[in-house]
């Protein structure tokens, strides 16, 4: 059988790894959907394809220079920069370093035997010097409030100029139905899934069924936190990225 594309999909193949419809998973439908919302938070958090960067653009408006925010949607986790605001030396005035190093320059690069690493090496220089003496744009964002707060002097900005932030968002799978087909996520959810079923009969733990059979909840949750916590280490080991400076 073909893998998922479809949340329905997904669960009916998590519950047919567990042993659906050969033997009964006493896990009631509500708690089958939980327990995946929580499977794919957690890829979300740490699994590489799990997000995506890009790019967000806002048109200022009267209460953000008010507030001195701007409000990010849900699916945002983490923001890690804020392109250049304001008047430092990247400005487009006259007298601007930039300018007129290209006005001057501008012939000799479009000579023929003219190379570009002169003037490439010249903004790399440039550039050096504005993260020394101007620095990024420092901001705070916190995805419980969906808000990223760029700490500068909001009065430079007039209505309609705009900010643009390079972010990292959810891979949502309705949207990209393949994220279903993941290995590590079908494997994680069928696991938080059996732990749910032990965990619901282990209050029947020792009792006994016609054959000899007994109930043992707390064997299936062991064998199922065993299992979460050997994906978890296979995670942050093998599909997480390295620490990088995001905040969120």
């Amino acid at each position: 059988m073909a893998l998922p594309t479809t949340r329905t999909g997904f669960k009916e193949h998590c519950l047919r790894k567990l042993g659906y419809p050969v033997i009964e998973i006493n896990v009631e439908d509500m708690q089958v959907e939980d327990r995946i919302d929580e499977a794919l938070s957690y890829y979300w958090d740490y699994h590489f394809d799990g997000v995506s960067k890009e790019y967000y653009k806002w048109v200022v408006t009267a209460d953000n220079i008010t507030n001195k925010y701007v409000q990010v949607p849900e699916n945002i986790i983490g923001a890690v920069r804020v392109f250049d605001i304001g008047d430092a030396l990247s400005t487009n005035n006259l007298f601007n370093i930039r300018y007129q190093i290209a006005l001057n320059d501008l012939y000799d690069l479009t000579s023929f035997n003219q190379s570009l690493v002169t003037y490439y090496t010249n903004m790399q220089h440039i550039q050096f010097i504005e993260e020394l003496l101007v620095g990024r744009q420092p901001i705070r964002f916190n995805r419980n409030i969906n808000r990223l707060y760029i700490d500068m002097d909001w009065s430079k900005l007039q209505v309609g100029d705009h900010i643009i932030a390079e972010c990292y968002q959810i891979v949502d799978p309705e949207t990209f139905p393949d994220v279903y087909k993941d290995r590590w996520l079908l494997a994680y959810a069928a696991e938080k899934i059996k732990y749910q079923w032990g965990a619901n009969i282990t209050k029947f733990d020792g009792m006994q069924l016609p054959g000899g059979v007994q109930f043992n909840g707390s064997k299936i949750m062991d064998d199922a936190g065993a299992e979460i916590a050997k994906l978890e280490q296979e995670m942050i080991s093998s599909y997480s990225l390295p620490v990088s400076d995001m905040v969120g």
